[in-house]
């Protein structure tokens, strides 16, 4: 029984646990906010989940060094099966450090409802997504982006339209498209390349003429980091060049605002035939 005037345990207000939810932000281990640094500093347990993206500038041991303490990588099979953070957030404050912000994976949603299912008290520090990000690297308007789709990893007997598919309904409302490249658990990532390959594959399963080769599109480089590349031309061209190491995505625009023309033309150089 405490004292008179005496200060409560440390970590009292969590004796029941508590998972917090932290996003690192994009390219490297500087991305987090102050608020997340703090969070995770003063946690009993960091977990770190990285293969839904990550931080090209910065790696494990580099994230432990600025948060002060050794972070546990999750598997995707971890990560998904939950038992593993669970458990730890039962009875301790656990951080689990994910790449931009942390709600943006579905994955973390269900773990979040599993949490409070358990009632493990949650909270979230958000952390620069992409999905934002990407629009202002290119000065189109952020509420114009309809749904985000990935493009896989073809194989055989394997490839399908559905990011296509999204990518042409996004156009027919007037909507922007933020396409995502998959990425393997070996780290991984499908290239520019093999993604527009892919996409203009679909155009050609799917007999469209909405799509191909001429379609404007924008292929974004290392987000984040100092040396960010931003270009937009054709499908056809963009194809052709060589985009260095990942991670990269791909904004396919619908029909464009004159301050958005101006706008790629100015930061992505774009054709001025818009």
């Amino acid at each position: 029984m405490r004292g008179k005037g005496s200060s409560p345990a440390v970590g009292s207000r969590f004796s029941m646990g508590e998972l917090v939810f932290i996003g690192l932000g994009l390219h490297d281990e500087r991305g987090i906010t102050l608020h997340g640094l703090e969070e995770a500093r003063s946690a009993d347990v960091v977990f770190a989940e990285l293969y839904t993206s990550g931080l090209a500038g910065a790696s494990l041991d580099s994230v432990e060094r600025l948060l002060g303490k050794k972070v546990q990588k999750l598997s995707r099979a971890e990560l998904e099966g939950g038992e593993v953070v669970l458990k730890a957030a039962a009875h301790q404050k656990v951080a689990l450090c994910v790449v931009g912000d942390p709600m943006a994976a579905t994955t973390h949603v269900d773990l979040r409802l599993r949490a409070v299912s358990a009632k493990i008290p949650t909270r979230i520090v958000h952390g620069v997504s992409i999905l934002t990000a990407a629009a202002g690297c290119l000065g189109l308007q952020a509420y114009k982006f309809g749904r985000t789709t990935t493009v896989p990893f073809p194989a055989p007997g394997f490839e399908p339209t559905s990011p296509l598919e999204a990518i042409l309904a996004n156009r027919r409302a007037g909507l922007h498209t933020l396409v995502l490249f998959d990425l393997r658990e070996d780290g991984t990532f499908l290239s520019p390349t093999e993604a527009i390959a892919s996409l203009l594959r679909m155009g050609t399963a799917m007999r469209t003429k909405e799509f191909g080769p001429d379609t404007l599109a924008c292929v974004l480089s290392q987000v984040g980091a100092p040396d960010v590349r931003v270009v937009a031309d054709r499908m056809g061209s963009l194809r052709k060049r060589d985009w260095g190491p990942p991670p990269h995505c791909l904004v396919v625009p619908g029909p464009l605002h004159f301050l958005e023309k101006e706008a790629l033309v100015a930061f992505a150089g774009a054709p001025h035939d818009l």
